[in-house]
């Protein structure tokens, strides 16, 4: 809609309001001189002109100054000024804009990307101390008792192994322990959980737990961790890096590593040139770093023996009362082509003939 003219002249006095529309004309412009017509407001009676925008300053009338008919009219001079109201800058999103830049500001409001960054990945997964107490585990940080004690004799003269094999250059392979059986039931899970988590309680050394006896996944079930890929995806898969799939736990010290989606070639690719280059890469930077494998009975997989060559030490856990000693003897021999550094721990005895306790060990899963 057009603006009043801005010319008006308003000086008229209070009783000319009442006379014609071309009586004004002619008194204002001389007798007859020709005006532009007069815009559709100036036609309105005041109740229907048109009001200026809230926050915008309306114009103040002028008065009319005669026109010179021979002077070439400015097509502009009656052009209704725009009404601007002021613009924010659009917004920029990687260097490109978006949105009309002539838009309101209102309409730039910034706006949630279609796909929210993920959240971080959470630090650690926490698992039930108390539960694993009352299961029998020798939680570091628990009470004190006699499996908590039998636990760091075994691991002390372990790692002192592992130190002297270390000196000896015995390669990435002195950083492993492997912890099997010979027959299934015989405890070897238990034993694994309970010697990693003595190994992390130490104030110089780490513990990555590694639960290759993947067709129960006993190391992940009792700890409550979740299961996904794990060592022997890492040896299939070149692109993958071993040291992406550990899982950290609460447990200062202790890590645990899947064994990975089982296959039939589970044991093919852990005798494979490429098994210890992904070890290596697990320990590389971490020379206190020890890892204890958990891997399924000698006598039921093949697995426990291509296991061995990765290990500088064996620990076969042996059921009292349950084992037989053919069954271990058969084991030792197929565990000692691969790790020469086999060791025999007797499970479940109640006295030694040295009057040291063992301790049962109870809710067994593994």
């Amino acid at each position: 809609m057009n603006e009043p003219l801005k010319n008006q002249d308003f000086s008229q006095k209070p009783e000319e309001s009442h006379s014609s529309l071309i009586q004004r004309a002619m008194q204002a412009f001389d007798r007859g001189q020709f005006v532009p017509p007069s815009g559709p407001a100036d036609l309105l009676p005041p109740s229907l002109t048109p009001q200026a925008p809230q926050g915008i300053a309306a114009a103040q009338p002028q008065a009319y100054a005669p026109v010179n008919p021979q002077a070439p009219v400015n097509p502009q001079a009656y052009a209704p000024a725009p009404i601007v109201a002021p613009v924010a800058p659009p917004p920029q999103y990687g260097g490109q804009t978006y949105g009309d830049p002539g838009a309101h500001a209102s309409q730039f409001a910034p706006q949630q990307p279609a796909h929210a960054p993920a959240a971080p990945a959470q630090a650690f997964h926490r698992i039930n101390h108390q539960r694993l107490a009352l299961e029998g585990f020798a939680v570091p940080g628990g009470a004190a008792n006699a499996q908590v004690e039998e636990f760091r004799i075994v691991k002390r003269q372990l790692l002192e192994q592992v130190e002297d094999l270390r000196r000896q250059g015995a390669g990435v392979e002195a950083q492993a322990i492997l912890v099997t059986s010979a027959l299934p039931e015989e405890g070897k899970t238990f034993v694994a959980i309970n010697l990693a988590m003595s190994i992390a309680a130490e104030k110089d050394s780490e513990v990555v737990l590694v639960d290759l006896d993947m067709a129960r996944s006993s190391v992940l079930s009792t700890l409550g961790l979740p299961s996904g890929p794990g060592l022997v995806d890492a040896i299939a898969d070149p692109r993958i890096d071993v040291r992406d799939l550990v899982i950290k736990t609460d447990l200062g010290g202790l890590s645990v590593l899947p064994g990975g989606r089982p296959t039939a070639s589970d044991s093919e690719y852990l005798a494979s040139a490429r098994a210890k280059a992904v070890l290596a890469r697990l320990v590389e930077g971490h020379p206190n770093r020890v890892v204890v494998f958990d891997t399924p009975p000698v006598l039921a997989a093949a697995l426990a023996v291509e296991v061995a060559k990765l290990s500088a030490q064996t620990v076969l856990v042996v059921k009292a009362e349950k084992t037989s000693g053919s069954a271990v003897q058969d084991a030792a021999g197929l565990l000692s082509a691969g790790c020469p550094n086999v060791q025999a721990l007797l499970n479940g005895v109640q006295f030694s003939p040295s009057g040291r306790r063992f301790g049962t060990y109870h809710n067994y899963r593994g």
